[in-house]
Parts: C-alpha cells; structure tokens; sequence
C-alpha cells in the first residue's frame, strides 16, 4: 500500500503550513489531524450590515476618475468569517477608491445571522450554496434565499472588472488561491506574491461560481480586462485565515490600482504580511464527486496531501474505491463534511513552480 504523503511541515510566510524553505517537493509521512478547534468568532456589523445601496449588505463608492470597478465579496457562506473581518475593517478605515469604483459585499447574510461556534457547517446557507447558482437560468428561478440573494448581488458582479471572493475552508489548510483557467488570472497571482498555492481548475460540476460568472468566465481575447480570484484562507475557525483575508484585499487593491500602495500603508498598517518564498501552481486534473452521503476518506486528508503512486485508494465513493488518477497527485480540499449526491469532495492535481 502506497503512503500518503504532505508537503514538508515548515512555515509558510503566513505562518501556516507550506514547503521546505529549499524550494524542494519532497514527500513525508501525514500525520494524523485532529478536529480543529473554532477559536475566530463572528465579527459585529452593526451599521456596516445595511449598505449604501438598495441592497443590504453592499457599499459602493465612486471615485469619479477613470480606473477599474474592483469588487470584495465575503460571507459567500455563512461560516466563512475572515473575509467579514476584513470588509469590516476596510470599512471601519473609511477606505475610498482613489481611481474607478469599489464594491464591498456581504454576500448571504440569511445564513451568517444563523452562525452558532457549536455547528458551524450549520451556517453555511440557508437553502442551497450560494456560489453554485451564478448563472442566470438558476438565478432567474429565485425559489431559494440563494438565488434570490444572488439576484440581488448580479448587478455589481456583472459590472466589476476585478473580483476577489474571499473564502475559508472546512479542513485545516494553508491558504489557497484559486483561479479558474485563464492565463491572465494566472499572470495576477504572481504578481500577487502570494499565497503559496495557486490552484487552476474549472469549477464544480454542481453549479457556477461567482467568480466565473458573465465576463469573468470568458476567454482572455474575449475580456482582457477582467480578473476574477476566490481566495481560500485557512480553516474557518482559525484567526490566522482572518490575517489572510487581510492581506490579501490590500494586495488586490493595490494591483488593481483602485487604491495607491501608500494609501492602504497608512490607513491599514500591518494588514500586508510577508510575500510567499515561492509559489506553486496546482493544475486540477480531476475531480471526485460525492455519489451520496455515504462518502467516506479512508484517511484524515486536509489538503496538500501528496499521494506518491497512482491507483493508490483514498476513499470510498457509495462502495466504488476512490483512487489517485497519476503518480505526485496533490489532493485540493478533501473534505467529506458535506458530502451528498454531486457535491465534490476532493480535486487532484499536479504541481509545478510558478
């Protein structure tokens, strides 16, 4: 039997699990986690809940000089706390765009007023995931909280020019940033200097994202000057993924050029951490989809796990023996908690430097 395997355990720039500080992909022997404690607790939003807008929950302020709409959504689901931190906190800073537009969202509200620190998976949505209805046929139907909300939310997703949805994950994680598959999505996370992991992948076989919605999915020919990133932060419960989610939006901001570097220096002082000491490209090459409830890993997989052999068995599907497609397969956000018919519980891939 083949042994699973992670990256390294040294420290990333975030302080959370990366590689070796050589730049080596090496693989070692997974240890064991255990059930992660949810320590970041829900942040107040008091006046910041209701918006500027006609829609609860979002901001939008004009700079009234030429320059990208550049668009923050957290709260996409209800337990996912770090992305409201940092919204809170750019609001709470009276941050302005300096050129173009900004728009701040608190996503799917319904389901973050039901967060309960002892369920919650609970919170995640209210009737369905609110990032799997963006496309418009779903939208159009508005029979759930979801997709009413995402009705509501269309308008400033369609006309934004740079997206970043700020998210978290159900296993402890390092942070990951996914992109989809274009090439100039791909140029931006480099530029970004971090996180260290930058995961190319298609989406989900259960309903659109928000961040491939309308333009955003488009090819490069066809929408030049989009970007679209969703941001994963660390584990829901760890406040280190609420520092993520803040150093990520200044470093977006301030390549989009909304904002100038200095400005975000001095009103959110600490906010950017240090750059990742390298970073890797993890390109899906495929997917497993939960054919039931009954799904089950046959390891306490969190992610970044390496498998070394292909056809190495890692989990049961409904009976059916899940295996690794390649040799160096790299699982991306294993996780069973929410395993149902069509819900994917685990993507393969293979890495490279970026």
């Amino acid at each position: 039997m083949n042994t699973p395997a992670q990256y390294p355990p040294a420290v990333s720039s975030a302080g959370l699990p990366g590689g070796n500080a050589s730049g080596a992909l090496p693989v070692i022997t997974a240890a064991a986690v255990s059930q992660s404690a949810f320590e970041l607790l829900p942040p107040d939003l008091g006046k910041w809940r209701e918006g500027n807008e006609d829609v609860e929950g979002v901001w939008h302020f004009d700079s009234g000089l030429p320059g990208k709409h550049v668009m923050l959504t957290a709260l996409v689901h209800g337990n996912e706390l770090c992305g409201a931190w940092a919204l809170k906190g750019l609001l709470e800073a009276e941050l302005r765009p300096q050129h173009g537009r900004l728009t701040l969202a608190f996503c799917n509200l319904e389901a973050f007023d039901r967060f309960n620190p002892a369920n919650p998976d609970a919170a995640r949505f209210v009737d369905e995931d609110l990032n799997r209805q963006w496309s418009d046929a779903r939208i159009n139907v508005g029979d759930s909280s979801e997709r009413r909300r995402a009705a509501q939310l269309r308008p400033y997703v369609a006309r934004a020019d740079w997206l970043l949805d700020i998210h978290s994950m159900h296993e402890p994680c390092a942070p990951l940033l996914l992109i989809g598959t274009h090439s100039r999505n791909l140029a931006l996370a480099r530029a970004l200097h971090s996180p260290e992991h930058v995961v190319m992948d298609t989406g989900h076989t259960d309903g659109v994202r928000m961040r491939d919605y309308g333009r955003f999915g488009l090819p490069d020919g066809d929408a030049p000057g989009t970007r679209s990133l969703l941001i994963e932060c660390g584990f829901h419960g760890d406040p280190a993924s609420r520092a993520v989610a803040q150093d990520q939006c200044v470093r977006f901001l301030s390549l989009s050029r909304a904002i100038e570097e200095d400005e975000l220096e001095s009103l959110l002082p600490g906010w950017k951490l240090p750059d990742a000491p390298r970073q890797w490209v993890l390109e899906v090459s495929g997917a497993v989809v939960a054919k039931s409830d009954a799904f089950r890993f046959n390891a306490p997989y969190t992610g970044l796990e390496v498998i070394e052999k292909a056809g190495t068995v890692i989990g049961n599907n409904d009976g059916q023996p899940v295996t690794t497609p390649h040799d160096d397969c790299v699982l991306v956000m294993p996780s069973a908690r929410h395993a149902r018919k069509g819900v994917t519980v685990v993507r393969f891939a293979r890495r490279r430097p970026l």
